[in-house]
């Protein structure tokens, strides 16, 4: 069952950003950058036995992200791109500010949710830190070699290529900045075992590889949408 609720998510997430992009263009993937950013640094705090493996969940909302830079570097130029990183980062420093002052108040005693939010946010500092030093470097290059490889290779028929050629190097990067960071401390207190920790890392990389793989036909989407005009730009 949980195979088939990850190729929904993937398909909502992917739709979800053309959608964004076909209503409001540029601003709509500025948007989702957030979104995403946020929403995957939740999920990823709950783990799921997917194709007889250990993984976080999160995988495909922050794999999403690195889809909607490579759309603003085709479509936008590398200047969009690194906009859409410095907005991400920004929304993440400004959850965890947020969360964690609100985790200060005394809750009241008719209060119901502060157990839960503290479950979930209490450790998000050192998920924000493992999140944001993953983001901006695999963020960073991922666009730095989306350019270098269209600089190379620049023709419509090889976006297959600069799409995933960067990403998947770049997801690579990012799985092992953040499992290193989020889950080692884990480890050495005894709270999760060398084979899982293993498994996570080795688990996770594999799953962004086949979002990479599978966004391939959405930015050929936005790339044809932004050539005929058909995007609110």
């Amino acid at each position: 069952m949980n195979e088939l609720f990850w190729v929904i998510l993937l398909l909502v997430n992917f739709s979800a950003i053309l959608l964004a992009y076909r209503l409001f263009g540029k601003t709509g993937l500025f948007i989702w950058i957030p979104i995403a950013t946020i929403v995957a640094n939740v999920q990823v705090l709950k783990m799921v036995d997917i194709f007889t493996v250990t993984a976080t969940l999160g995988n495909i909302v922050y794999a999403s992200s690195f889809l909607v830079t490579d759309i603003l570097s085709e479509n936008y130029g590398k200047k969009a791109a690194v906009k859409a990183v410095k907005i991400g980062f920004f929304s993440l420093i400004s959850m965890t500010a947020l969360m964690y002052i609100s985790l200060k108040f005394i809750p009241s005693p008719h209060d119901f949710a502060h157990e839960s939010l503290t479950r979930i946010f209490g450790i998000m500092p050192r998920i924000a830190l493992a999140s944001l030093t993953a983001y901006l470097l695999s963020q960073t290059h991922d666009i730095w070699m989306y350019n270098v490889i269209r600089n190379k290779f620049p023709a419509e028929r090889f976006i297959w290529l600069r799409n995933n050629g960067s990403t998947m190097i770049s997801q690579l990067i990012d799985t092992t900045v953040f499992t290193f960071i989020a889950f080692i401390g884990l480890v050495m207190r005894k709270e999760l075992s060398w084979d899982v920790f293993w498994q996570i890392f080795w688990t996770t990389y594999p799953l962004k590889w086949v979002v990479a793989a599978a966004d391939t036909p959405f930015i050929y989407i936005a790339s044809y949408w932004h050539r005929k005009e058909l995007v609110a730009d």
